[in-house]
């Protein structure tokens, strides 16, 4: 009988300590309307490696792709109610609460990726990161490059200048942000959700849709296009994020190792897709798609003076233009 309450007893010892080792993990459910095949989708599995491998015990982290968990621009809201511990939020996304950093959503604006992790990892990108955390309750960590957009159409066209695209109804997801811009490109802006534009591809809903060319693989978008079209109009980008509530629940130890894995996620997703994008052209000439290259200088003067004659333009911190343009 002795044996048996031993027995009994070091069950329960093992029962309490493993439930309390589950207690003390901290949640991190993250949120992306990703496909699982995209380098955005990827990254977050590194990012819960090295997690794993810095603080190991100390964190569950849970990965919903396809947006799941919540809809494409509904995350930032997420976060700040609590429901959520992370994701990854554009321009676009903070621009909605924070209207000066709409500067971020035009056209021809960052150069490249180099430019636009010089100007989000320094200075400018820290009173970014301050006035997010103050007014959304959401922490940015770090940027990934997302891409350089360009445009995949259904049917070809000859595009040169903004006017060849008049009458294209040109998806664009469903902010006034996204929506100038498809606009200032001289299409008809479209808004629909991420997880619709390969059916409204394939019956005509839409013309067209613009992202980055790693995106247009994943997504197959190139299944139901027959024409990109090398506009290079927005070096895009996201910001890994994660709710402020969170991030202040973490010893300074464990922000630290959280912040070094979301740079970790990041330089492997940039990695990729800048490797991808030099590659995937010839991909798609070999899957029948025609590549085309417009009058790019034509493009960005007209959609430059769009944004500078608009009432965005009107929100823009003073100064912060010509900032971003001398950072080297």
């Amino acid at each position: 009988m002795n044996r048996r309450n031993m027995l009994a007893a070091a069950l329960m010892s093992l029962c309490l300590t493993a439930a309390a080792t589950a207690q003390t993990k901290t949640l991190l459910r993250i949120s992306t309307p990703a496909v699982t095949e995209d380098w955005h989708a990827k990254m977050w599995t590194v990012f819960k490696d090295e997690l794993d491998k810095s603080a190991p015990g100390q964190f569950d982290v849970q990965i919903h792709l396809n947006g799941a968990l919540f809809k494409q621009g509904a995350e930032s809201t997420a976060m700040a109610r609590g429901s959520l511990e992370m994701a990854s939020m554009s321009a676009q996304d903070i621009a909605k609460i924070l209207p000066e950093y709409a500067i971020y959503t035009a056209g021809y604006l960052i150069r490249d990726p180099a430019h636009q992790k010089k100007v989000f990892n320094g200075p400018i990108g820290d009173e970014m990161a301050q006035a997010v955390a103050a007014r959304m309750d959401v922490q940015l960590l770090t940027v990934a490059y997302l891409g350089t957009r360009q445009l995949a159409l259904r049917e070809p066209r000859k595009v040169m200048t903004p006017t060849d695209l008049k009458g294209v109804k040109l998806r664009m997801p469903a902010t006034k942000e996204w929506l100038f811009l498809g606009e200032a490109l001289g299409a008809t802006a479209t808004p629909l959700a991420f997880g619709e534009v390969y059916l409204a591809l394939k019956t005509g809903t839409i013309d067209g849709e613009d992202n980055p060319l790693p995106t247009v693989r994943s997504a197959k978008f190139h299944e139901v296009t027959k024409q990109i079209v090398l506009t290079s109009h927005l070096v895009d980008g996201l910001f890994i994020a994660i709710a402020s509530k969170t991030w202040k629940g973490l010893t300074p130890e464990q922000q630290t190792k959280l912040r070094a894995a979301a740079l970790a996620a990041a330089k492997y997703n940039d990695d990729n897709r800048i490797q991808d994008e030099a590659q995937l052209i010839d991909f798609f000439r070999r899957e029948g798609l025609q590549v085309t290259t417009p009058d790019v200088d034509a493009f960005r003067k007209t959609v430059q003076a769009k944004y500078l004659a608009s009432e965005q333009a009107k929100s823009w911190p003073a100064g912060l233009l010509d900032r971003i343009n001398a950072v080297k």
